[in-house]
């Protein structure tokens, strides 16, 4: 069994595979967690020998039961869990906010906020109580976090809410040696940002290319936060394609 446990939502595909791999590959056992459980044997098996060490949990991180479940898993497989990374997040078609259902922003608070806050309360669970006590969350903020896209409001509300999370997670845990930290990741090249190569409507109005980076170097970012001692922290960190319209956008 290794000495460091980790927990990601999403893991399936994207950020969350790769950040699955580079933790595995840097000595940590994983439970990986998603809706697809094809997607997560696909990770495992990605993952090669080093897929020995890790756990696929198929999980709906909107759903309560589902989410203990998760955990209790990984308990019993590992015996402890020092990492988890908030990572599962969707978004709502890219359509006028007044032309959005009520479905369709429900989704996504329940995936990308719900989701999360139910993540990081089990693991506080299993967190305070192991020994020794103590562990860290580290949540996907995404730069929407700080800055919207046009017709965005779903995603980006959840996102501008999970900095609200990291820091009451940051505080509430910090009795129990839990630290909390966010990484906003800004257009790695995933399934999700595939839709880029045609274009990104902008601010004013345009559509045009965005500068994508390879996902690894959010994985990398991913691997340092969590390799710090409970006493020190990176609180929040952007990782982003250097040439994209974030600095300066709108």
């Amino acid at each position: 069994m290794s000495d460091k446990v980790a927990i990601i939502t999403g893991a399936g595909s994207g950020i969350g595979r790769e950040t699955a791999l580079a933790l595995l590959r840097a000595g940590y056992a994983v439970a990986l967690a998603g809706r697809r459980a094809e997607r997560l044997d696909e990770t495992v098996q990605t993952a090669g020998e080093a897929g020995s060490r890790a756990l696929a949990v198929p999980a709906d991180v909107s759903d309560p039961d589902s989410i203990r479940a998760l955990f209790a898993k990984t308990q019993e497989a590992f015996g402890r869990l020092d990492v988890l990374f908030n990572n599962a997040g969707t978004g709502a078609p890219p359509i006028p906010l007044e032309d959005l259902t009520y479905e369709q922003w429900k989704t996504v608070v329940d995936i990308n906020l719900t989701g999360a806050f139910l993540c990081t309360q089990e693991a506080f669970k299993l967190m305070k109580a192991q020994d020794p006590m103590g562990g860290r969350i580290i949540n996907n903020g995404s730069i929407s976090a700080t800055t919207p896209r046009p017709n965005s409001a779903p995603y980006t509300s959840t996102k501008h809410a999970m900095t609200g999370l990291t820091k009451s997670t940051s505080l509430d845990g910090r009795k129990y040696n839990i630290a909390c930290g966010q990484i906003d990741i800004g257009n790695a090249a995933t399934e999700m940002t595939q839709r880029m190569q045609g274009g990104v409507l902008q601010a004013h109005g345009e559509v045009m290319v965005e500068p994508t980076m390879n996902a690894a170097h959010v994985a990398d970012a991913v691997v340092y936060m969590a390799g710090l001692p409970l006493d020190a922290n990176v609180q929040f960190i952007t990782v982003m394609a250097t040439k994209m319209p974030f600095v300066g956008r709108g």
